[in-house]
């Protein structure tokens, strides 16, 4: 029997313009983007719909615009009663992904990304850290590289297990870049720096962890109703207290999306469809298993699509 399962991105994905015509033809994504405003007590929808692309970048801020980007996209399969079989995200996209599994509502969803992002932001002063991703080389290899470099001083790790010949590294900037030196000298074909405001996935975010755990300590999460592939550990996760002590480990730990995706398949998962803007997931899956169902979903046209697709 085929089983699907809902992927949600994470930050990178947002762009100026998202969901431009759900937000002004669908009352739920309406009401999801006016919530979003209230809850913050900014105007994130015109942040989202007209910019400016610095302000939406920002980890504050692009955090929460993604979740709601992603929950009214997820509102027209509701309205359709189509249910995943699984829920994974990529980083940010796991909250998305709790949101779809009814164990955190949608305004303490947006509320704990807001927060998650502004104490990534303090973790670690602004152009102390970066990320980069190498392509083209073999884990173990990269593994052996990022020890080598490491030292008090100067840390990088690995950060994103994506796919074959795809992780992302992250620390501080001059062994991130010392490490993508070495990565090319090891045979990568190519090292891309990443735009992103900071060490994320590594160890440099162990503050902001524990200052989030306190934030997450006040916040309801009830048992899933769809259990949730975890990225710190590309397992089942089904109850609160796994929820919260993972989401905490999740801010400083890899995320081990090729197992997610893996464990899924074994699990007995067919089709897979991204929730939410771009198709970087998408395309991910297909790198891991080209015999997959891969779909992603960002506006009514595309969800017509795929719904033909899933009856077909």
């Amino acid at each position: 029997m085929t089983k699907r399962a809902f992927l949600f991105p994470g930050q990178g994905a947002q762009k100026v313009g998202m969901g431009q015509e759900l937000f002004a033809t669908e009352a739920e994504a309406q009401n999801l983007l006016h919530q979003a405003d209230e809850i913050l007590g900014l105007s994130l929808s015109a942040m989202i719909l007209d910019g400016p692309e610095e302000d939406l970048k920002r980890t504050a801020y692009a955090q929460p615009a993604l979740v709601t980007m992603s929950a009214a996209v997820l509102s027209l399969f509701q309205s359709a009663g189509i249910r995943a079989d699984y829920v994974a995200g990529h980083s940010l996209g796991e909250y998305s992904a709790l949101f779809a599994s009814e164990a955190v509502s949608f305004q303490d969803t947006v509320r704990l990304v807001h927060e998650r992002g502004k104490l990534m932001e303090q973790s670690v002063p602004n152009g102390r850290g970066t990320m980069a991703a190498v392509l083209g080389l073999e884990q173990a290899t990269l593994e052996s590289i990022v020890a080598q470099v490491s030292n008090g001083n100067e840390v990088v790790e690995l950060a994103n297990l994506n796919c074959p010949g795809q992780i992302v590294i992250s620390g501080t900037k001059a062994a991130v870049e010392a490490a993508g030196e070495k990565a090319k000298e090891a045979g990568a074909r190519r090292v891309m720096p990443l735009a992103v405001s900071g060490p994320f996935h590594s160890s440099l975010m162990k503050p902001a962890a524990e200052k989030f755990a306190q934030v997450l300590a006040e916040t309801d999460v009830a048992t899933l109703r769809t259990p949730l592939i975890s990225n710190v550990s590309a397992d089942v996760v089904t109850l609160p207290e796994v929820v919260r002590t993972q989401l905490v480990e999740q801010i400083y730990s890899p995320v081990r999306f090729e197992e997610s995706i893996r464990r899924m398949i074994a699990l007995g998962v067919d089709t897979f469809i991204e929730i939410g803007p771009g198709n970087v997931l998408t395309g991910l899956v297909r790198k891991i298993d080209r015999s997959m169902n891969a779909f992603s979903v960002q506006d009514k046209a595309s969800f017509t699509k795929t719904m033909e697709a899933l009856s077909s």
